[in-house]
């Protein structure tokens, strides 16, 4: 069976980060091993007063247990990185578990919509970027992408604006880039995928919905890593990424008014499983 290790924080109420990956992932048959960066009561984005317990000290500990057992993996998902040690702590870890084959794939989770999250300042990017200078392949949206390049931040954009910043972003380092959240009109968004190796693009958009649920980066990374580690196509993971993350968002539109806390991706486990068949086939 192949292995997937993720590395972001656990919100104990709210469906993002580990409670994500850790579900969507196991769906795909894959094994998903799990490095908790941090505890929180709720996620942060609509809940006051939540907890915060930081587990930072804890992943060298567990990449030095691992080590002991010569322990491997398909590939190291990492996700929401609450601080510069938190960053250090997984470039650490991916100097010590990347083999040969091993993937390297970052979502840096850190802003959206023109803003970095409440907490990071602006030292915050460029420590983020020194992390996807080590990856195979890096997620981010328009608002992150911005940050790390250091360039303004533009909410009206045309394809040649988004395939140069896909390749200013692998000329950080890594061999390929995904940008999310991407929309030339109101009709449609999706995700355009550059390979630096091959110079070349690809873009693949669905329906665009006009309504935000917390999460979806999550479960658009989840996905895409999981399609990658099984079929090893990222055409085929870029398309299972946009597809389920639509899907996700109209499974919740019922409740759009109350929903607050993530989108119902369990009620649609079955479409991802007939998204592996058809590309099984």
């Amino acid at each position: 069976m192949k292995k997937i290790v993720t590395i972001q924080d656990i919100s104990c109420f709210g469906k993002c980060s580990i409670t994500v990956a850790l579900p969507l992932i196991s769906a795909m048959g894959i094994e998903c091993a799990i490095i908790p960066t941090s505890v929180l009561s709720t996620h942060t984005g609509g809940f006051q007063g939540f907890t915060f317990r930081d587990l930072s000290e804890d992943i060298p500990k567990i990449k030095e247990h691992w080590k002991k057992y010569d322990l491997e993996f398909d590939a190291i998902y990492t996700g929401y990185l609450g601080s510069h040690s938190q960053i250090d702590y997984v470039i650490d870890f991916v100097n010590d578990f990347k083999k040969d084959g091993t993937l390297v794939f970052v979502d840096p989770a850190m802003g959206d919509k023109g803003k970095l999250y409440t907490g990071f300042d602006d030292t915050f990017p460029a420590h983020m970027a020194k992390l996807c200078a080590k990856a195979d392949i890096i997620v981010p949206n328009l608002t992150e992408a911005s940050f790390m390049l250091g360039i303004e931040y533009k909410e009206s954009y045309d394809e040649s604006y988004v395939h140069d910043v896909l390749r200013k972003l692998c000329k950080m380092g890594a061999k390929k880039a995904v940008l999310t959240g991407i929309s030339y009109d109101n009709a449609t968004q999706g995700a355009v995928l550059y390979d630096s190796e091959s110079d070349s693009f690809y873009s693949y958009f669905n329906e665009n919905i006009p309504v935000s649920f917390h999460g979806t980066g999550d479960t658009f990374a989840s996905i895409y890593i999981g399609a990658l580690t099984r079929f090893g196509d990222n055409r085929i993971a870029l398309e299972m990424a946009v597809d389920f993350t639509v899907e996700c968002i109209k499974a919740t539109l019922p409740e759009k008014e109350t929903h607050s806390y993530g989108t119902n991706f369990e009620e649609i486990i079955s479409y991802l499983l007939e998204l592996i068949k058809k590309y099984e086939k």
